[in-house]
């Protein structure tokens, strides 16, 4: 087949070229339409419960995460300058498309009773006015100062910070357009924070969301860029050809557009993590030149002839470096089989892009190098390298004569790592990946510090009953629960129906802040009329609006929603256990149910998914590498040869891990299945160059063993140092999570290498003899 496949690719080099250029400058039409990903929820499955809780309430309350929020601190903040020009900026912010609506203090707004001879109700006046006099605005500040629904909501009173919220329409969040809108909001608010010398913070879903895919965006072009030069580097000393760099360059770059050309047309946007798939691509693609030049060369010299030593590349290497290619795209397509919708695109359009560079580097290379001239004795000089010759005869003697000693060293290694796997740790957060020193991380401990945090917790309560919601037993019970979450240092002010009817209460005894309050069984049939919150006109108040939003249609379900801190997916869960056994003891279980949802839900549901995905996707990939290496070999032991020698690099990284306290993140995770599916190429290189020796050196074992290290061994140290190499670059990024796949990754190749040529050898040396011995007996 491989012979004929040969044949035919020469035959045909040039309609064949010609097929490969049209189809990657169509696919080049599509990866130009792909678009960013802005969600943080599809990890999580479609089917888990958390995910069906989060869409049931955005049908009820709509979206939770629009909120963009802008802080700063300030001793004199109620001075009437002050106040004037930030209403100017918010009326600014205002007239942006795509600006729903801000709240702040300057446009913060009062209840006031209003009574007629035919009706009573509750009227909202703007507290601060512009134009107003110097005492017209200081008692406005004080009626402000005397509001407790504000406090801690958009002011804490002993930091002197200030918050202030913008919301962001729905379908602008949606869209490419919301880029513009937040820098554009970031533009006229450092313009405003350097008028009065403001140290300003931003965050907020909106503004996370948009500057990690502004950051993943330019991080993914950043490695991309470097990752080729790196590997074009490499080649260039490897081969000393300035023509073998260009072209196997131009094959990766073609594999990196079919790559994120699949991404559009299988209706994908790019995330966190498939904005690693081109890069990936660059360090598994130009192994497979490697592999092809490398056996091209020592073809050549072996026949001299250039067809001739194409035709036996194709014919010797095609089968060897498919298996290659296969196990790495299993090592990324089990992703696929999960639920996680994330990890599902991830699989399938890494798995089938290492196939598309396989065939495209399996097509163009031999038709390519076929019309250029012959390789040069300094093309080929690398095939003789004295330093790694003489570092392989030292692996053969320690093969054949310390095979005790090598067993014993990977022993301890294996045992060592088994008590760092004990300390291996799993946790996730919002923004884990990012660095102490960024920007949004800071801004957003900011806001922890002084608000309790911006990450949205929605609490919903089913009262099982139309108006239920509004009831006053529900309000009562609603405030103790309330309680419960302010007694909680990670969680900012509640804001509930509750709230708003507290300060209706206010605005009912005429301002009083001491009524501030849920209203009791005597005043509460008095303060019923007065929440008929109806303009002159007869449209909703801003104040009705804000009601509304806390109690779906039936007023049957109510809400509580709650900003905070971002604990991550360990600790989150424990303070939900402690607020649901309060709020059981408050709640009657048989006439309310209870609920908690919210993006910090969905998003740290997902990350715990991923990670619980791991052993499943290890095993899945363990799986189906065994069915490959059965089907390439037909012998059991030299599969569990395989899969010992492979485990072990694993095994040790996650020891290290668990040593460094690098936790078990959805970034991390991806390593074990990834570097499985790529360290078992290196394993299946040995096993068949070893497997098509054996007859020439009549099935002698330790003879065909030595063959094996002196041919394989260079070419598996350069491929191997290019792998590592090709990870080392991701530690160029700026997530935290990304260098840890770059460095953790490029550690278990390394390590796969060594294991490659010592416990490898020595497990089929040893074999041998137990085969030879039991004969004996």
């Amino acid at each position: 087949m491989w012979s004929f496949l040969a044949r035919f690719i020469l035959q045909f080099r040039i309609p064949i070229l010609a097929a490969l250029l049209i189809t990657t400058c169509v696919m080049g039409y599509f990866a130009s339409k792909v678009q960013m990903s802005y969600e943080f929820t599809r990890a999580i499955p479609t089917d888990n419960q958390k995910y069906k809780d989060y869409e049931s309430f955005k049908k009820m309350f709509g979206e939770d995460g629009n909120m963009m929020v802008i802080g700063f601190t300030k001793k004199d903040f109620f001075t009437q300058a002050f106040i004037e020009d930030m209403s100017t900026w918010l009326n600014e912010l205002k007239a942006i498309p795509g600006i729903e609506n801000t709240l702040a203090i300057p446009s913060s707004i009062n209840l006031t009773k209003v009574e007629t001879d035919s009706s009573s109700r509750l009227k909202t006046t703007g507290i601060f006015t512009k134009g107003q006099s110097a005492a017209s605005f200081d008692s406005s500040a004080q009626v402000f100062l005397n509001l407790p629904f504000y406090r801690d909501l958009l002011y804490n009173p002993e930091s002197h910070a200030y918050l202030t919220a913008i919301y962001i329409k729905h379908d602008v969040l949606k869209s490419e357009n919301r880029v513009a809108l937040v820098k554009k909001i970031k533009t006229m608010t450092e313009a405003f924070a350097k008028a009065h010398n403001l140290d300003i913070h931003f965050s907020g879903l909106p503004f996370i969301r948009t500057e990690f895919a502004q950051s993943v965006r330019y991080e993914m072009k950043l490695i991309l860029l470097i990752s080729l030069g790196l590997t074009a580097l490499i080649l260039l000393l490897f081969f000393r050809s300035v023509s073998a760099v260009i072209f196997s360059v131009v094959i990766v770059l073609a594999g990196v557009v079919w790559a994120l050309a699949l991404l559009y047309l299988f209706g994908y946007r790019i995330t966190l993590l498939s904005a690693l798939i081109a890069p990936l691509i660059v360090v598994i693609g130009i192994p497979n030149c490697i592999y092809f030049l490398n056996k091209y060369h020592t073809q050549y010299i072996l026949h001299g002839e250039k067809m001739k030593a194409l035709h036996s590349m194709v014919e010797r290497m095609g089968v060897v470096t498919l298996f290659t290619n296969l196990t790495a795209a299993i090592g990324f397509g089990v992703f696929y089989f999960t639920k996680s919708q994330i990890l599902k695109e991830f699989g399938l359009v890494s798995g089938i892009s290492i196939i598309v560079i396989f065939i495209i580097s399996l097509l163009a290379i031999p038709a390519i190098f076929s019309f250029l001239k012959v390789p040069e004795e300094r093309h080929t000089r690398y095939l003789d390298n004295k330093y790694l010759s003489a570092l392989l005869l030292r692996f053969e003697y320690w093969v054949l004569n310390h095979s005790k000693i090598i067993f014993g060293f990977w022993m301890i290694l294996i045992a060592l790592s088994a008590l760092g796997m004990m300390r291996l740790k799993s946790v996730g957060h919002i923004v884990d990946d990012l660095p102490k020193q960024n920007k949004i991380y800071t801004d957003l401990k900011f806001f922890e510090k002084h608000f309790h945090g911006v990450m949205p917790l929605e609490i919903v309560i089913d009262t099982k009953r139309k108006q239920g919601a509004v009831s006053l037993q529900t309000l009562q019970k609603m405030d103790e629960l309330s309680a419960v979450l302010s007694g909680h240092a990670e969680m900012s002010k509640p804001i509930s129906i509750v709230e708003a009817v507290k300060f209706a209460r206010q605005a009912y005894y005429d301002g009083d802040s001491s009524s501030y309050g849920v209203p009791n069984s005597f005043d509460v049939a008095f303060l019923l009329p007065y929440l008929k919150m109806k303009s002159d006109s007869g449209q909703q108040t801003q104040f009705s609006r804000l009601v509304r939003s806390f109690v779906d249609s039936s007023k049957r379900y109510a809400r509580i929603s709650v900003s905070m801190e971002d604990v991550g997916s360990v600790k989150l869960p424990q303070i939900l256990k402690e607020v649901n056994q309060k709020a059981v003891e408050i709640f009657d279980t048989s006439r309310y149910s209870i609920s908690y949802t919210g993006t910090s839900v969905v998003f740290l549901e997902g990350s715990k998914f991923i990670i619980s995905s791991l052993v499943d996707s290890i095993l899945l990939a363990l799986l189906m590498i065994i069915v490959c290496m059965a089907f390439l070999f037909y012998s059991w032991r030299i599969v569990l040869i395989s899969i010992i020698t492979n485990m072990i690099p694993l095994v040790i990284t996650a020891g290290v891990m668990g040593v460094c306290g690098i936790p078990l993140k959805p970034s991390t995770v991806l390593v074990f299945s990834i570097a499985l599916g790529i360290a078992i190429d290196v394993t299946i290189r040995f096993l068949v160059n070893y497997k098509q020796d054996l007859p020439l050196y009549n099935y002698n074992i330790p003879e065909t063993v030595n063959a094996t290290i002196r041919e394989t061994g260079i070419s598996i140290i350069y491929t191997s140092l290019i792998l590592a190499a090709g990870f080392v670059v991701f530690l160029v990024s700026e997530f935290d999570g990304t260098k840890a796949l770059g460095y953790l990754t490029a550690l278990t190749l390394f390590l796969a290498m060594i294991t490659n040529l010592t416990i490898l050898p020595v497990f089929l040396v040893w074999f041998d003899k137990q085969k030879r011995s039991n004969k004996n007996q």
